[in-house]
């Protein structure tokens, strides 16, 4: 699929691997709007590309229907639908304090808030956007849009403490074969990356030893992902109109461990 003067929409946009896909769209061609929570950031990137922001939670309907709105006001129908929106926690499912003894189990909202982001929140731009590509003209190969998913690492090798992080990325790898085959006869395509060890803004806060040993960890090359590297794959994937209905780790060849 072309990008150059396609409508776009990137969801977590305003930073991390999101921001880098919006950025790489946008020097590509593509017209870009961002979907995020943070206002200051997301707009500060959407004015640098030329785009247009667009305050959305993925939690609610009408948050994302208001942001489609704006988006499709500004440039039309979109074609792109990357989605980058997400979070994650660290709770073991049931654990003993080592000073007092007390037992205490993963708090189910808190468990649930991260289904509602990762996994909801992205079917929900899912759906909402495929059901206005349907109403798009065909291009070459009948193709009508591309939509890509980010999963993680976590999908296939969780760590402790990732229960509810791993299950919600596990959806998203879950739901990609049967969302592209629900989408092929429409000539929409899905595919979703599972990231490694990516130098985003969650990085930020971790001490330069912290940053160092995960660096270490991957096996080749040993650093950290650039998040230019993400946008890079993304790209690819819009633009291939053979890739369809595939999860594709982006990780160094990582295998997470135990801890």
């Amino acid at each position: 699929m072309q990008i150059s003067g396609t409508a776009a929409v990137v969801t977590g946009g305003a930073s991390g691997l999101g921001e880098a896909t919006a950025r790489a769209l946008a020097a590509a061609g593509a017209k870009v709007a961002i979907f995020d929570m943070n206002t200051e950031k997301g707009e500060a990137v959407a004015a640098e590309i030329g785009g247009v922001f667009c305050k959305v939670d993925v939690r609610s309907d009408e948050a994302v229907d208001a942001g489609f709105a704006k988006a499709r006001a500004a440039h039309g129908q979109e074609r792109i639908l990357v989605n980058c929106a997400g979070t994650g926690n660290a709770v073991k499912t049931a654990s003993r304090d080592k000073k007092t003894g007390e037992i205490r189990h993963f708090p189910l909202d808190a468990f649930e808030a991260i289904i509602q982001i990762n996994l909801i929140g992205t079917f929900r731009c899912i759906a909402k956007s495929s059901a206005g590509m349907l109403a798009l003209d065909s291009l070459e190969d009948g193709a009508r849009g591309a939509i890509v998913n980010t999963a993680s690492v976590a999908a296939e090798d969780g760590q402790m403490g990732q229960a509810a992080y791993s299950a919600s990325k596990g959806g998203v790898v879950g739901m990609t074969l049967p969302v592209a085959r629900d989408l092929c006869g429409e000539g929409i395509r899905v595919n979703t990356i599972l990231p490694g060890i990516f130098n985003t803004p969650l990085m930020n806060g971790m001490p330069e030893n912290v940053k160092d040993a995960l660096a270490a960890s991957v096996p080749f090359p040993k650093r950290l992902g650039d998040p230019a590297e993400y946008a890079s794959l993304a790209l690819e994937m819009i633009r291939n109109n053979y890739f369809n209905g595939e999860d594709v780790r982006l990780d160094g060849s990582i295998r997470m461990g135990m801890r």
